[in-house]
């Protein structure tokens, strides 16, 4: 009987139909999957319109998703039927028990769908089990490369069961353990999934990797959206290749960046073909069914080619070898003689179907496939990129593409800004009479006109909100935390940061910046040097005192020299009467009053008309003379210097004369860049510096830069404030009391920040390059720094640079001034003393002399003036001499009483003074 039923088997499914063998094969599906039912149908109706020899026979049976005891009953009875190939079931439980009776009966067993490795323990060079899905592992690494290129720092993986961690296992692995660490978050049974996205969007997080059934991807999205997790910066990335299957009609103006992976082209011309036949199928069973290839799923697709690789291999040996099916029995298990062969040529044979190109490794794995990678739009899902497992990411959009997708998306926005009040990028607008601020017009500044140059790029608007806290953004080791404008960026409160906010590292690793739209580097505010008055004896500064005591030395001892050596020299004695050739007496003329006159006037480049005659006198004269032209000529040469140089204060140059010395204290901005650059900096003299800023006390920082400059204005210049030199230079055109010292000290930019991954840095950083080329950053750099308070102090100070007041040269006056008082009145001493001498000479009264030589003295007419005899002047003469002497006195006499009456001519004078000349003689 057995044999009979074999015998009759074996007949009924070589049957003949239209000339055709029959081949039964199985499929399993689950009562959901409509798609691949009607791809499995379309397919073999396909295979069967093209084949003459045989024709295969479709046994379609359901079961339930996780019914492994059915699938199993399920298996034996297609087995029993005598299939040539079962495909399916897609679970992976009831995958499992299907490939291990497939293993040991030797049909071949084809799955289209997802599995981990291993499947039922089975997946051995041996196994009859082949995927045509792609292998798990190799999906997982597309996944990996798309984050790597993606640059995410840090990122919340969503899942639903724990298949969707296998399909992460490379994703997870790409985080080192120095990186930031990856937040794992499970779905639960609640459809209310708003709980777990909120704490996702208080934890700041900004990027998502969700896997999840693609039926949830949607409700998922749309609470996102509720709890502000889809605006501008989040970014999703959606493991499921069905994504593309989904209408996001209602979330197509989201902002947030929605990617995926696909693995058919729906523009392929083999899938539109798959697609036609799949319809023209389904009429020929009356039933009406209408898909679009952008909507097809990928286990309908990789059904259909499932079936596409398994008949070529199919045609391929029953060319050579009849195929035949027998039916068998699960309880008495015997191996199919053609199972293994059909496997192993699917293996070999290599197949392009509207999956792409379908090439299988030794273990039955599809290791070699294409993906696109396809980002949303408001036109639906596009293709940005391709993937496959040799070449990696390769963009198939141009930069011009996506910054043109950005700046379209920028029409119309309005951006929320966040900055703080410092001028000159900031600061209050003074309200006229009668009117009301509100809004951006609350504010003016640099910041101001740079927004409105980028937005009006840009096709945007922008409304500006002041940080709370009025900080820039620093990091708290303590509490893990940013404060200021970083901050408000981190919690999404704004899109951009704009102020004089320096780009760091620090910075750089919490938000994203532009382009720097102005470069600067920190420098030392400090106070003017106070300019001295003007030194009355100025004139002395040339030469040191130590040098004009010297100098009044070498005179003193000199003229000295020159007295002694006189007196020795028997040159330096003269005959008194030169007409007498044989003198009884001889005089010298170098007493001391003469040899310091000759000294004074060598010294004072005047000469004397009185000159030495002895060897040894004249080499001391030349000696001096020589001393003298070298300190004359030296002290004429530094006179000019140091009478227009203006005396300052001692003052500090660089930061070297800061770090030296620890008189003048200095400081800088609590929290800011600038004293972050002393903090982390390797050079000696900066971390000297940092050492004596943070030991100092009272505390040298400041809360922020006008707290800074009023020191430095208070600190009578021992107070410098560390700042950045775009600050610097604005506070120096308004205040003319500060002062830059030395040069920058490092160099770098300020930015605009923005959260990482923003999606308008480009357009952004464009604008701020467009507005650098054609100057206006320039022209705004100029409108609001440049003062001119300061200017004409400048320029009078540069304009009479060379020339010297009464303050400079006083000095010199004062000492004319002085030597003219007491010559004069050392001549009125004179005067008296002479006075004297006449009244007792010419036996008059005092008063009566000091008249008459007073009136004679002023008579500025008389040019000459008669010789007066002294009494006592012969009194070793003769009688006669005696007489004459008194005669002549007499006749003296008689000539001053005639001045005092009514005076004397001239001519009487001479006369008078020729008279008493020859009496004399």
């Amino acid at each position: 009987m057995k044999f009979f039923l074999i015998i009759f088997a074996i007949f009924f499914t070589t049957t003949l139909t239209n000339g055709k063998r029959l081949i039964p094969i199985g499929g399993i599906f689950n009562t959901n999957d409509v798609d691949a039912i009607i791809a499995f149908h379309s397919s073999i109706s396909r295979v069967n319109m093209h084949e003459r020899r045989f024709e295969l026979k479709p046994i379609i049976k359901n079961v339930t998703e996780w019914d492994s005891f059915v699938t199993e009953k399920i298996v034996c009875e297609l087995i029993g039927d005598g299939v040539a190939a079962i495909f399916g079931p897609s679970s992976i439980q009831a995958a499992g028990i299907a490939s291990a009776i497939c293993h040991t009966i030797e049909v071949p067993h084809i799955i289209t769908h997802w599995s981990p490795e291993p499947l039922g323990g089975y997946r051995t060079a041996g196994s009859m089990t082949i995927n045509v899905y792609p292998d798990s592992n190799v999906l997982s690494r597309a996944l990996a490369d798309l984050l790597v290129d993606y640059s995410w720092k840090s990122f919340t993986i969503i899942y639903e069961t724990d298949e969707g961690l296998m399909r992460l296992k490379d994703v997870l692995q790409i985080h080192g353990p120095d990186d930031n660490p990856i937040t794992v978050r499970q779905l639960g049974d609640d459809p209310d999934y708003r709980p777990l996205l909120k704490e996702i969007q208080t934890s700041g997080e900004s990027n998502i990797v969700l896997d999840c059934d693609p039926d949830k991807i949607l409700d998922i999205l749309r609470q996102a959206r509720e709890v502000k997790l889809m605006e501008d910066y989040q970014s999703y990335v959606i493991t499921s290749l069905n994504t593309h299957t989904i209408d996001f009609e209602e979330l197509k103006f989201v902002r947030s960046n929605i990617t995926s992976l696909r693995l058919i082209d729906p523009k392929s011309y083999e899938l539109r073909n798959a697609v036609h036949d799949w319809e023209e199928g389904e009429k020929r069973f009356n039933r009406i069914y209408r898909i679009s290839p952008e909507h097809v799923k990928t286990e309908a697709a990789v059904v259909h080619d499932a079936v596409r690789v398994f008949a070529a291999a199919l045609q391929e040996l029953d060319s050579t070898d009849e195929i035949s099916p027998i039916p068998m029995n699960c309880k008495q298990p015997t191996q199919w003689p053609h199972g293994l062969r059909i496997v192993n040529y699917m293996k070999l044979k290599t197949e392009h179907g509207i999956t792409g190109p379908i090439v299988f490794d030794d273990l039955g794995h599809r290791t070699h496939f294409d993906l696109e990678i396809i980002e949303s739009s408001k036109d639906g899902f596009k293709r940005i990129a391709t993937w496959d497992p040799t070449h990696g990411i390769n963009y198939t959009r141009t930069q011009g593409e996506v910054f043109s997708q950005i700046v379209e998306s920028l029409q119309n926005k309005t951006f929320i800004v966040t900055s703080r009040l410092g001028p000159p990028f900031l600061s209050m607008r003074e309200a006229k009479e009668g009117e009301y601020l509100e809004g951006n017009a609350r504010f003016m500044g640099y910041s101001m006109d740079l927004l409105d140059g980028i937005c009006k790029i840009l096709g945007s608007s922008y409304r500006i909100e002041l940080v709370p806290d009025g900080r820039y953004g620093s990091y708290n080791k303590v509490t893990k935390k940013w404060d200021g404008l970083v901050k408000q960026l981190l919690e999404r409160k704004a899109d951009l940061a704009i102020c004089d906010l320096t780009i760091t590292y620090e910075r750089r690793t919490a938000v994203d910046f532009t382009m720097p739209f102005m470069t600067l580097g920190i420098s030392i505010l400090y106070a003017k040097p106070v300019k001295q008055p003007p030194d009355l004896f100025s004139f002395l500064s040339p030469l040191s005192l130590d040098v004009w005591i010297y100098m009044a030395s070498a005179y003193l001892g000199v003229s000295v020299l020159l007295f002694v050596l006189a007196r020795m020299a028997p040159d330096d004695w003269e005959n008194p009467h030169p007409c007498n050739t044989e003198p009884e007496e001889v005089e010298n003329i170098w007493d001391m009053l003469n040899c310091t006159w000759l000294t004074m006037g060598s010294i004072m480049g005047q000469g004397s008309d009185i000159l030495p005659k002895a060897i040894s006198t004249r080499l001391v004269a030349g000696m001096w003379w020589f001393f003298a032209l070298i300190m004359l000529s030296s002290y004429t040469a530094n006179l000019a210097a140091f009478l227009t140089m203006e005396r300052m204060d001692a003052t500090i140059e660089s930061a070297e004369d800061l770090a030296k010395q620890s008189k003048i204290k200095y400081g800088a901005v609590i929290g800011g860049s600038t004293l972050s650059f002393f903090k982390e900096s390797n050079f000696s003299t900066y971390q000297r510096m940092w050492a004596a800023m943070e030991s100092a006390r009272p505390s040298v920082f400041a809360k922020n830069n006008e707290e800074g400059m009023e020191r430095v204005k208070k600190g009578k210049r021992l107070y410098a404030f560390l700042m950045e030199s775009t600050t610097l230079e604005y506070i120096t055109e308004r205040n003319c009391e500060l002062t830059q010292v030395g040069g920058l000290l490092d160099s770098k930019g300020y930015g605009i920040a923005m959260p990482v991954n923003s999606p308008y840095r480009t357009a952004i950083s464009g604008a701020v390059l467009k507005m650098q080329e054609e100057g206006k950053l320039h022209q705004l750099k100029t409108k609001w720094w440049k003062d001119g308070r300061c200017k004409s102090e400048t320029t009078s100070s540069s304009d009479s640079a060379a020339e010297l007041g009464i303050d400079n040269v006083g000095g010199v006056f004062v000492v004319l001034g002085s030597g003219c008082f007491v010559a004069l009145i050392i001549g009125v001493l004179e005067f008296l003393w002479n006075v004297r001498k006449v009244a007792v000479d010419e036996r008059i009264t005092p008063w009566e002399a000091f008249k008459a030589e007073l009136k004679f003295a002023l008579n500025i007419w008389i040019t000459t003036k008669p010789v007066r005899v002294h009494g006592s002047g012969g009194s070793t003469g003769s009688k006669g001499s005696s007489s004459k002497s008194r005669a002549e006195s007499e006749s003296r006499s008689t000539t001053m009483a005639n001045a005092l009456n009514v005076g004397t001519t001239s001519s009487t004078a001479h006369l008078d003074k020729i008279g008493t000349s020859f009496g004399h003689k």
